[in-house]
């Protein structure tokens, strides 16, 4: 099942706040009552095309963006750094978040701005110390993820915190796949058409499940959370004005534009 969030035309005559709603096989969106992640899904009678809304980011975490750092062990060796032994997790804010079309802002601070295409994993419940066997009962489904990095603010700071958590640098979408299964699918990353990264999710070091496991003997999980789960190798620059799409196999694309320096 397909679960979008978006914003109707003015002329769909629902509205224009922000709708969930899930995606049928004629590319219409049924329009649910309510935030699905909270109150389960409850379709209204409501049938909007794809045509006529904005898709937005497909969840907006209420607490936070929970994130893989060096997770595939060719992105790793780029980085000049070690396999990890243990998963290691940083937080990007919930103001970072924007959806599919939007654009990334280039912040003042920066010279480099990369991007880091990812698997994202959407929390559905509230959860702590969860066995890796019942990890699946804690995953309300998937998406895409770019977690945008100003490398030169990285590498100034010598930890992550500012070169990740501007406002934009959490692109997420284009929707939610609640049936989802991460296995041998290809992620993949494009910069103006360009391949830059391409790497199946099962060269990840640290799996699903694994990740599940760690992360929830850290810190609780509430619902909407979202877990980005690394990036593979080929990280880069995003030029100003420059257009970049994360692809996963079974997902969709999430596609956004990089604005002009800041100036």
């Amino acid at each position: 099942m397909r679960i979008v969030r978006f914003t109707p035309n003015e002329s769909v005559g629902i509205g224009t706040d922000p709708h969930f709603g899930v995606i049928n096989a004629q590319d219409q969106i049924l329009v649910l009552k309510g935030d699905p992640i909270y109150q389960g899904i409850i379709p209204t009678e409501t049938k909007v095309d794809l045509s006529e809304v904005k898709l937005l980011a497909p969840v907006i975490p209420r607490s936070k963006v929970l994130c893989i750092g060096k997770n595939y062990a060719d992105h790793a060796a780029e980085m000049d750094s070690a396999v990890p032994e243990e998963p290691i997790i940083f937080l990007k804010p919930n103001t970072a978040v924007i959806g599919p079309h939007d654009t990334i802002q280039w912040p003042r601070m920066s010279d480099r701005v990369d991007f880091e295409g990812e698997l994202a994993i959407v929390i559905g419940r509230i959860c702590k110390d969860v066995p890796i066997e019942r990890y699946s009962d804690v995953i309300f489904g998937y998406t895409i993820g770019n977690d945008v990095t100003a490398r030169d603010l990285q590498k100034k700071d010598g930890q992550w915190t500012r070169a990740k958590g501007f406002d934009t640098f959490a692109p997420l979408g284009p929707w939610i796949e609640t049936d989802y299964q991460p296995g041998s699918q290809v992620i993949s990353t494009t910069v103006n058409g360009e391949v830059r990264q391409s790497e199946p999710l099962s060269s990840m070091i640290f799996n699903v499940p694994q990740i599940i496991a760690f992360v929830t003997q850290v810190m609780t999980l509430l619902p909407g959370d979202v877990i980005l789960t690394g990036t593979p190798a080929g990280i880069g620059p995003m030029p100003a004005g420059s257009t970049v799409e994360v692809s996963i196999e079974g997902l969709g694309v999430l596609t956004n534009k990089v604005s002009a320096k800041n100036v």
